[in-house]
């Protein structure tokens, strides 16, 4: 999440986050589809969500403050950085955007002829991941930390305002790698609903898990943040 001197129109901002989430869903979920646990494993899809996430808020972060998560995006209104107005028509941009990605690579399969395993990447519990207790407190808690790095590096008048959309990137990566194997990492509900339409019943079945952990997660770090370290509202 970037840093904006005025906000810009709305649909523009709305723009924005569909291009950005699009971005992340096409990064994270193409690069989980083409690679699997014996050329690469965690380590590519990780480096692929923080490398989609750092570009795209370089590119577009300054117009609409870069969420393109809809548990950011409730965590910055918690905080007092962006308007609770704002919540739903960013929720629906996200939520277009990671759509048009997911069909995206599914055409991509078609035009190839390949089937490619949306479920295999699709956020989940059990079986070969954590049970749903587990996934759920993991879910939470990274999807606050990872809300309070983005108020932290974007906070108004911080010195590192500029490696912003680094810092955002690499904390992803870093969140990837550990909750991988854990849930194969959401931290977004549009992420997750990306793969669970094009899924499968039991995608769909456990999404529920990955709409409300990480809303649940943001939120808290969103009202966390400002008795914690001091963060001013706008």
């Amino acid at each position: 999440m970037a840093e904006s001197t005025a906000p810009a129109p709305l649909p523009r901002r709305l723009v924005a986050e569909l291009f950005g989430t699009y971005m992340l869903v096409f990064g994270v979920i193409g690069t989980a589809l083409f690679f699997t646990p014996d050329n690469g494993g965690a380590l590519p899809v990780a480096l692929a969500v923080g490398l989609a996430v750092l570009t795209a808020a370089y590119a577009v972060g300054a117009i609409s403050g870069g969420h393109f998560n809809p548990a950011v995006t409730i965590g910055a209104a918690a905080a007092g950085r962006s308007s609770w107005g704002d919540l739903l028509p960013y929720w629906i941009a996200q939520i277009v955007g990671d759509l048009l990605a997911t069909l995206s690579l599914g055409l991509f399969g078609v035009l190839s002829g390949k089937d490619l395993d949306f479920g295999a990447v699709s956020n989940g519990f059990d079986g070969p991941f954590l049970s749903l207790g587990a996934v759920i407190v993991a879910e939470i808690i990274v999807t606050m930390l990872f809300v309070l790095i983005i108020l932290g590096v974007t906070a108004p008048g911080s010195a590192t305002a500029a490696f912003a959309p680094l810092a955002i990137g690499l904390a992803l990566t870093l969140f990837h790698l550990v909750m991988i194997p854990v849930s194969n990492a959401s931290l977004n509900p549009a992420r997750s609903i990306a793969t669970a339409v094009l899924g499968g019943p039991e995608a769909l079945g456990q999404l529920w898990v990955f709409l409300v952990a990480p809303v649940v997660g943001g939120l808290i770090g969103g009202v966390i943040y400002r008795p914690l370290f001091g963060g001013e509202k706008k």
